[in-house]
């Protein structure tokens, strides 16, 4: 499966590609951050950021876009600006028909470190030593980018099973309770 990770942001977005195969084996593909420029009007930089999403969905071909959830955020400014920039990546994903996956930031630590609570030099050296780097990706958005990506490879498959026996378990309590419904009504008439 190969996965876009993206860590979204206005000023720098970064943009990671990686293939997963059996197990947990994965593969980097392509990092990269773009940037937008701070005094440019807004809907100008969103459009630039859209613009490089589309390239890199067209050029990488990936079966599931993952971005980083705003999970909480004490400047007003930086959280709507990484909610517009998420939006706009999974605008360009939907017109592709691709499944987008949001991963908050501790989901992400606690899947590439081991700690939800590691800091971005140990999150940059796992990615760097998972993927086999021989050089760290930076600036640190590059590494957020593909440890959201193999983040995403590894929870995917828990997420899927976990879904299917949600699933099973609804259907189960559907006829369980037709069932019921149709012995009350058998022992009422």
């Amino acid at each position: 499966m190969r996965v876009f990770g993206v860590d979204p942001g206005l000023t720098r977005c970064g943009f990671g590609v990686v293939d997963g195969g059996p197990g947990r084996v994965v593969r980097a593909v392509a990092v990269d951050v773009l940037r937008t420029p701070v005094d440019a009007p807004l809907s100008v930089r969103l459009h630039e950021l859209y613009d490089g999403v589309c390239v890199w969905l067209d050029r990488y071909e990936p079966q599931v876009v993952a971005i980083e959830r705003v999970f909480a955020q004490h400047n007003v400014r930086t959280a709507m600006g990484v909610a517009q920039a998420s939006g706009v990546i999974a605008l360009a994903a939907a017109q592709r028909n691709l499944p987008v996956e949001f991963h908050t930031p501790s989901e992400v630590k606690a899947a590439v470190t081991g700690s939800g609570r590691a800091d971005k030099a140990q999150v940059t050296a796992m990615v760097t030593k998972l993927l086999g780097l021989k050089v760290a990706p930076k600036p640190a958005d590059a590494a957020d980018a593909l440890a959201l990506a193999i983040c995403h490879h590894w929870r995917a498959p828990m997420r899927n099973r976990l879904e299917e026996a949600q699933a099973r378990a609804a259907e189960l309590a559907r006829v369980h309770k037709a069932k019921l419904a149709e012995a009350a009504r058998r022992s009422g008439s």
